[in-house]
């Protein structure tokens, strides 16, 4: 088996990365979580694109029951029985992020995409079309020019050229907030940050931090993922006291030992707090190959006989020999990464080995697979 010829520069560059740092780096707590209410909140749609070359869903039920509603707005009614061509126009689907404390009136950039058989959104106008929350709410409206960045072409004989995916693009600010959410920010006498991932030590230092700067008792540690924070006063007071948090800096903890291994790509991530202990470890390499040499075979002249094939089939295995490999103990993830190159195993082996490290107690980590 051929070794990848990018692992052992891939294996050096993280242990530069990782193994030559501390392992306790400072950070500001802004970057280690968010305080609760400050979120974002998804909004979705439904709306019709008009204005389409001929790319659009032309007998899509949803898009003949979209237009007829669009054009009943400006008082036209179609007779019953009676569909639009709507060769150009398309149904589709619009989402948007409405970000915390976003007020009516402010710009939403919202992606479009079509939900049907249009080939390409491609020039298409986007019709006045509302956003709703997870509450059913409207709290957006959207309208305006598709900006695509995808290109559709078919040609007579019936070949087709498609570059990106033309079927989908985005309005910048193409929706008008409408409705504010209420983030129960300016209420309550205290306000909860919450971390990305949980961790005891973490929120500890975190707590810790808080209390440095604002005296004790002014932060308490609700869970290992949850630090309530003093407050009161008005809306200025509470946004002078997150700013503040925020730009507090902390020693991170060193985090979990973990081995992530992507089983269908083959990439392996080992963090810097992976140890290895005392183990051996042998990898075989067996190969198997089939030569076929047929030959022609010709009959004797008058005999009225046929040519034919006869296969001819030669069959050779071998395993090639390679002597069991002692990993001592190693401190580092430099030393890891040493021993890993010095095995000289490709990628696909190193997470069977680690597997067999894991099963056998010499690794300690967490072995997680994706």
């Amino acid at each position: 088996m051929t070794r990848h010829p990018f692992f052992p520069a891939l294996l050096a560059l993280l242990a530069v990365c990782l193994g030559c740092a501390s392992p306790a780096s400072a950070a500001r707590i802004k970057d280690m979580g968010q305080f609760q209410g400050m979120r974002s909140n998804q909004l979705t749609g439904y709306g019709i694109v008009v204005g389409l070359a001929g790319t659009g869903d032309d007998s899509l039920d949803y898009s003949t029951l979209g237009m007829k509603g669009a054009v009943s707005r400006f008082g036209l009614t179609l007779p019953p029985g009676v569909n639009p061509a709507l060769k150009n126009a398309a149904a589709v689907m619009i989402t948007a992020e409405l970000p915390p404390f976003a007020k009516p009136g402010q710009r939403l950039d919202v992606t479009v995409s079509a939900i049907g058989k249009a080939k390409s959104l491609r020039g298409g106008t986007l019709v006045l079309a509302p956003l709703y929350g997870a509450d059913g709410q409207i709290y957006a409206m959207a309208q305006g020019n598709l900006v695509i960045g995808g290109l559709g072409v078919d040609a007579a004989d019936g070949s087709k050229l498609t570059v990106n995916v033309p079927s989908s693009g985005r309005i910048a600010n193409g929706a008008s907030v409408e409705r504010a959410v209420d983030t129960g920010f300016a209420y309550g006498d205290h306000l909860l940050f919450n971390l990305h991932q949980f961790d005891a030590t973490n929120a500890k230092r975190v707590t810790d931090a808080i209390n440095g700067a604002l005296g004790p008792g002014a932060a308490t540690m609700v869970d290992g993922a949850s630090i309530a924070i003093r407050t009161g006063g008005t809306g200025d007071d509470r946004m002078r006291l997150v700013s503040m948090v925020e730009n507090l800096d902390v020693v991170r903890a060193e985090p979990p030992a973990k081995v992530i291994v992507n089983a269908r790509t083959g990439t392996v991530v080992i963090n810097g707090a992976v140890r290895v202990g005392t183990a051996a470890v042998t990898q075989g390499k067996l190969t198997v190959s089939i030569k076929e040499s047929p030959t022609v075979v010709q009959p004797a002249p008058f005999s009225r006989g046929q040519t034919a094939i006869e296969p001819s089939s030669d069959i050779e295995a071998s395993e090639e020999y390679r002597p069991a490999f002692l990993m001592k103990p190693t401190a580092s993830l430099s030393e890891l990464v040493d021993a890993i190159n010095r095995m000289g195993v490709p990628p696909g082996d190193l997470v069977a080995i680690l597997e067999a490290l894991s099963q056998a107690g010499a690794l300690t980590a967490e072995l997680v697979i994706i």
